[in-house]
């Protein structure tokens, strides 16, 4: 099986209401599709999330990337030297882990193919089912409250519930969801490096001290300062989930060592895709560290494969995998099934993927 071409094109897909976080609000996915095609006719699917405040990736540079560096390293290749292939993306150009996620999630979706199996099957098999939680934007209380009552008479069990931008209404705000869903709700937090490490340390010591029961928190201080990570994680009950200070082996290694978090989150637009996001897995095994498998807003190409990933390996014990159920509409066909919280790997060759609505090439 020969890649012959790769074609870009672009989604745009509304969602349900704004999504808000310390760092940004959003209102559509505006994300790029990759398919990777081939001499015998199959196509491999993959999807980029432009998300500048995090990755720096905007569509440019992810088109930029993969037409100028990545797809003439690999046009020609065989799907079968798979190692071959990983190494000619990673090694095509320096950063640029969103381009590089969809097209390691295309050559995945081929490799299946190839083998006539699903993907998940070939990463590990662990599971078919898995339940994420929803994410509830940070909002004034009244209003976080009603979205929190709202997903759970959808069933879900988790709410992941942002916060950051001001330490006391963060009190507030995470004083009355609980006081609204009652203690048989699990609650994250997600700060997106919205807190200084003393501030952190403050805020969620009083937290802890109201009794809300949080189950973690997720990023409390600015990605590079992995220090004041280890400082909260230190000085805190509530475990420390590390989010956007992890991309690479390297930055994981670092906070294993150090002990500077109590999870690890992966994401495959912050590690370049599933082959580098099972290195940073097995590095946690050793450690003895769990981890969770996350997603940016992506539509249901990318959080596919991240199901994939989830659904294959023991490791990933938390799963926040909300993306498409927070979308207007799913213009793509195939795939996992999502029925609000719960989640389920179909019995499909490769990703499952077979068409995608509303593509406008480029």
């Amino acid at each position: 099986m020969k890649i012959t071409d790769i074609k870009l094109g672009k989604i745009s897909v509304p969602l349900k209401v704004p999504f808000k976080t310390a760092l940004r609000t959003v209102k559509s996915i505006e994300d790029i599709i990759v398919e990777i095609h081939t001499d015998i006719g199959n196509i491999g699917y993959g999807e980029a999330a432009p998300t500048g405040v995090i990755t720096g990736d905007t569509n440019l540079s992810i088109i930029g990337a993969i037409k100028d560096h990545i797809a003439p390293s690999i046009k020609g290749c065989h799907i079968e030297n798979f190692e071959e292939l990983m190494s000619k993306l990673h090694s095509s150009v320096v950063g640029n882990t969103s381009a590089k996620a969809a097209i390691d999630i295309a050559l995945y979706d081929l490799y299946g193919q190839l083998y006539n199996t699903s993907v998940y099957k070939i990463l590990g098999g662990y599971r078919k089912n898995i339940t994420t939680d929803i994410t509830i934007s940070v909002n004034n209380p009244d209003e976080m409250v009603r979205d929190s009552i709202n997903a759970i008479k959808l069933g879900y069990k988790t709410l992941k519930v942002k916060v950051g931008k001001d330490s006391q209404m963060d009190i507030k705000r995470l004083s009355d969801i609980r006081n609204a869903v009652g203690n048989n709700i699990d609650i994250r937090i997600d700060a997106n490096q919205g807190w200084k490490p003393k501030e952190a340390i403050k805020t969620l010591n009083k937290m802890e001290d109201l009794e809300l029961n949080l189950e973690l928190v997720e990023q409390p201080v600015v990605a590079y300062d992995i220090e004041g990570m280890k400082l909260v994680t230190d000085n805190v009950n509530i475990p420390v989930l590390a989010d956007e200070s992890v991309f690479s082996e390297r930055d994981a290694l670092k906070i294993l060592q150090k002990r500077a978090a109590d999870i690890i989150n992966i994401k495959l637009m912050k590690t370049g895709g599933i082959n580098k996001a099972l290195k940073i897995m097995t590095m946690a095994e050793i450690y003895d560290v769990e981890c969770m498998i996350g997603c940016m807003l992506e539509a249901k190409v990318s959080v596919n494969a991240a199901v994939h990933l989830a659904a294959a390996k023991k490791i990933i014990t938390k799963i926040d995998l909300d993306g498409p159920v927070l979308c207007k509409a799913d213009p793509v066909i195939g795939g996992s099934t999502f029925n609000n919280s719960k989640i389920t790997v179909n019995k499909e060759i490769g990703f499952g993927i077979k068409y995608i609505e509303g593509i406008e090439y480029i």
